[in-house]
């Protein structure tokens, strides 16, 4: 039955005797923090009111029902008001009402006289709160009052940890990762939380920079020829001939001496390019460039990764120097970044010749195997993580030299001219890598066919003292696979651009890889390797590796292993509003607004229709209670809670608005408005941190076959969704994330798509 508190008795109970008011005032500048709640023992269903209290003056200010103050839920059948009163407080008169959220319905008052609070204790009979819904439908609540009395300084103790945490969550210490979600909460599913039957009608427009790589042909998103001219010294295998050629983008001027046979490309070697006037000259431009002074000495820059110094190595030594970086070179720099990836620079700087600072990912494998899909995830990935990475691809720079227009004979084994163009823009691309390398770039991914040893032999000349290469082969024996991305070669390729007959295209690349095939394809079997067998179905396969070390290179292997080409949907949403949202302040751990609680109920009906037929998906949120009430209207899908998915923790900053920053930490609130991707919270977090901290989430979503709901926080879903739409880092604290919009990523073989849904303003 219903209890309330009344006479709080020496030994802290409560009697039902009306308190002496002496016993209340003997403790000076003492207070009574006061709860009531009431419990419901039914399950709330559609349409159901939720509780209030109104009263005098005191302790709301009217009893206008339309100004009742809401009890805040919690727990699925508990609902909570708490205040603080003296304890000489005069008599608080006050009734329970249940009330309408989303409609102007009356609402229902509790039966009875008015309830009276006097010294903290309620007065009169105990009884329930009994609400008439209709002549023959009464609901019955449990009322429980408790009163304590709290001195000014556990009251100024209890601020202080509110501020710190805003309010005690009911899903604080869960582990990383965990099954299950909190008790489901029913949903009041009105005509404000319905949508239409067609999602298309809540479709809104994509930024310009959005994920939409797979409208795109991969190839055209790698990295563009510098200049297609190019000087070097070429020889036979014989070493016979040896000459110097150009060529021209524009395809005016062509100078070609001799014939390139078995071509082997050697490059000046880099020491010999420093003239006394203290220029360089650069292979790939043709054009000459001052480098800073070290020791009275021109020196050539090596960047040894993220957060190190910029080793400085003098033209006439071998030895190496460190040389702090100009306000120049640290804006242009990668940035300083947090946990493995500073590590491993770290690691990196002391270890010194015994790390590689240059990587070269050189492509192995027939044309339709993946390589360049694999090539751009890769690119994509270690970019997200900070690592300065370029993909340079063989194909776009054939068809910017030799045109977009050359069929099957063009790559006959027996074609000697059509051999020799293609060696030599491949030397053109991996002379553009290197070039690259040496002004600071750390990763450079090498994508063509490279299936002959002979080939792999004169990239690794090449790279010798420039960079370590790693072969990456893909391999894949299934046919229907190969078909597939046949077809879509001719679809995107801009090889067939121009040939209006499908299946005319279509045969010419069946010919093409037919030339190909008939060379004796030779599997990687020299220097460090990574071999991908049938992994790009996503369904077993095998990966090998050979003379595989270093922390780059070993991450490089965790992705490719959990890679795979499997399309499916992924769902980037921002919790619903919250009551922080609502007052402008950061972080915190606090329910939803009202509104939050709507979108909630339309992301759950959303989801519903979105995903009806994928029952594999998963729904994915933070350990933050505003993710998890978000989640809880969603049925019929597994909840999976991350703390890796929990907000930038703001630190001591945490609970407060800009304002209050500004105004209490002047300094803090300049140094985060000048670099908000490297700024750390004091004892908080940067935006390089939630990077770091995300790379298993990024993983699992890989990983993933079926469908994942991601319910997160601004900072964490900028964070995710530049890795999607590969946004370089320094724009992330700034893009766009509003609330109550859904951003669906579909990943795929043609690479990322985005489209958009705004459920609600």
């Amino acid at each position: 039955m219903g209890t309330g508190a009344s006479k709080r008795t020496e030994d802290g109970s409560h009697g039902g005797e009306e308190p002496e008011e002496e016993e209340y005032l003997d403790q000076g500048g003492g207070q009574l923090y006061v709860s009531l709640k009431m419990e419901n023992n039914f399950k709330l269903k559609k349409g159901d009111l939720f509780p209030h209290v109104f009263g005098s003056v005191p302790l709301v200010g009217s009893w206008d029902s339309s100004k009742a103050l809401s009890m805040e839920r919690e727990s699925a059948s508990m609902w909570e008001l708490s205040f603080v009163v003296p304890p000489n407080h005069e008599t608080l008169d006050f009734k329970f009402l249940l009330r309408p959220k989303y409609s102007n319905a009356p609402s229902v008052v509790e039966e009875g006289p008015n309830r009276q609070l006097i010294g903290g204790a309620l007065q009169g009979d105990q009884r329930l709160a009994l609400f008439r819904i209709s002549s023959d439908e009464v609901l019955e609540y449990r009322v429980f009052i408790k009163a304590d009395r709290v001195s000014p300084f556990d009251l100024a103790a209890s601020w202080r940890a509110y501020q710190e945490n805003l309010r005690p969550s009911a899903v604080r210490g869960i582990p990383d990762v965990s099954l299950g979600t909190v008790p489901e909460i029913g949903a009041e599913n009105g005509s404000s939380t319905s949508l239409e039957l067609d999602l298309e009608h809540y479709v809104v427009p994509a930024p310009s920079t959005s994920a939409n790589s797979g409208h795109v042909y991969a190839a055209n998103m790698t990295e563009t020829p510098r200049s297609l001219s190019l000087t070097g010294i070429f020889t036979n295998a014989d070493g016979s001939t040896s000459f110097s050629h150009s060529f021209q983008d524009s395809g005016a001027s062509v100078d070609r001496h001799v014939p390139l046979k078995d071509m082997e490309v050697v490059i000046p070697d880099s020491s010999k390019l420093y003239s006394s006037s203290g220029m360089v000259e650069s292979k790939s431009m043709g054009t000459f460039s001052p480098f800073q002074r070290q020791d009275s000495h021109r020196g050539l820059f090596v960047d040894r990764g993220v957060g190190s110094p910029r080793l400085v190595k003098s033209s006439s030594t071998s030895t190496f120097s460190t040389e702090p970086r100009s306000d120049k070179e640290k804006k242009n720099s990668m940035p300083e970044a947090a946990g493995a990836v500073a590590a491993a620079a770290v690691a990196d700087q002391m270890l010194g010749p015994k790390e590689d600072s240059h990587l070269a990912i050189v492509l192995v494998g027939l044309p339709a195997r993946g390589k360049t899909f694999t090539a751009a995830k890769l690119t994509r990935y270690l970019r997200w993580l900070g690592h300065d990475t370029k993909h340079f691809n063989v194909g776009k720079y054939r068809r910017l030299k030799h045109g977009a227009n050359q069929n099957a004979d063009f790559f006959r084994a027996d074609n000697r001219e059509g051999m020799e163009a293609r060696n030599e823009v491949a030397a053109l691309a991996f002379d553009d890598m290197v070039s690259w390398m040496q002004e600071g770039g750390q990763v450079g991914i090498f994508d063509a066919t490279n299936s002959t040893s002979k080939r792999r032999n004169m990239l690794m000349k090449l790279a010798e003292g420039k960079c370590k290469i790693i072969f990456l082969e893909t391999l894949c024996n299934d046919e229907r696979i190969i078909e597939r991305n046949i077809r879509l070669k001719i679809q995107q390729s801009p090889d067939y651009a121009e040939e209006p007959d499908f299946e005319a295209g279509l045969q010419d690349f069946k010919s093409r890889l037919a030339y190909y095939e008939k060379v004796v394809y030779e599997p990687v079997e020299e220097g460090s390797y990574i071999k991908m067998i049938d992994m790009v179905s996503g369904h077993g396969g095998q990966i090998q590796v050979n003379n595989i070390s270093g922390y780059l290179p070993g991450r490089i292997v965790f992705f490719l292993v959990n890679t795979h080409l499997t399309p499916r949907p992924i769902l980037l949403t921002r919790h619903g509003e919250s009551k922080d949202n609502v007052r402008g302040r950061i972080g915190g751990d606090n329910p939803l607004s009202d509104t939050g609680e709507i979108y909630a109920k339309k992301l759950a009906n959303f989801v519903e229709k979105r995903l009806k037929s994928e029952r594999a998906a998963s729904i994915w949120t933070s350990t933050l209670e505003r993710a998890i009430l978000t989640a809880s209207p969603i049925v019929g899908f597994p909840k999976i809670q991350w703390r890796a998915l929990d907000e930038i923790y703001a630190g001591v900053c945490d609970g407060m608005n800009d304002e209050e920053i500004k105004k209490n930490m002047p300094e803090e609130y300049e140094a985060r408005k000048k670099d908000k991707l490297r700024y750390r919270y004091p004892r908080g977090e940067s935006y390089l941190d939630v990077i770091q901290r995300l790379e298993p989430v990024i993983i699992e979503l890989e990983r993933q076959r079926a469908p994942v709901v991601v319910i997160s926080h601004q900072a964490v879903l900028r964070a995710l969704y530049a890795y999607f739409a590969d946004r370089p880092l320094k724009e992330i604290p700034h893009i766009e994330m509003p609330l109550h919009t859904i951003i669906e990523i579909q990943m795929g073989v043609t690479g990322v798509q985005e489209k958009r849904y705004k459920l609600m303003d």
